[in-house]
């Protein structure tokens, strides 16, 4: 599973940093056009404004794919160690619960409902760049799982 976790967010970082070079050059590009040659191009606008939505969603998705995300580990210190491993496997199924109907269910729903609906400038779908909801509350629910996985095998010494 860590194989795995790792290669997906290997994949994540890599799209993540492909997306961020081109929204830079596309904010670049839209403030030379509109100083430099006095014609403002009409596309970056919103081309920057649906990057910026995938690689908000990738990048938290590779946060919680390294263990990155904040969390409040300060309260785990008062607590009995039986306590705090029930809590770490509460939370996740929790949030397997909340990623499942909201970034899934709802992301998938919402990427149906606006697939013949186009961008004003771009004429792209708008399901398309809301598809990006189902695919990181997908990735998110595995790593949730994978969380759950570590922390059952994991013994009360270990700690």
């Amino acid at each position: 599973m860590d194989r795995l976790r790792g290669y997906i967010n290997r994949v994540i970082f890599i799209v993540s940093a492909l997306l961020l070079t081109v929204m830079v050059a596309t904010v670049a590009w839209q403030v030379t056009s509109r100083y430099v040659f006095n014609s403002p191009s009409i596309f970056t606008d919103e081309l920057a404004r649906f990057l910026l939505m995938w690689i908000g969603m990738l990048g938290t998705t590779y946060a919680f794919g390294s263990k990155a995300h904040l969390s409040m580990d300060y309260l785990h210190t008062f607590l009995k160690v039986d306590t705090v491993k029930i809590i770490k496997i509460i939370l996740p199924i929790l949030s397997i619960i909340f990623m499942g109907f909201v970034m899934v269910w709802g992301g998938t729903l919402l990427t149906l409902n606006t697939m013949k609906q186009l961008s004003p400038v771009l004429y792209v779908p708008m399901g398309v760049v809301y598809s990006i909801l189902p695919i990181t509350g997908v990735i998110n629910v595995f790593y949730f799982i994978t969380y759950i996985g570590d922390e059952l095998a994991v013994k009360g010494s270990d700690r």
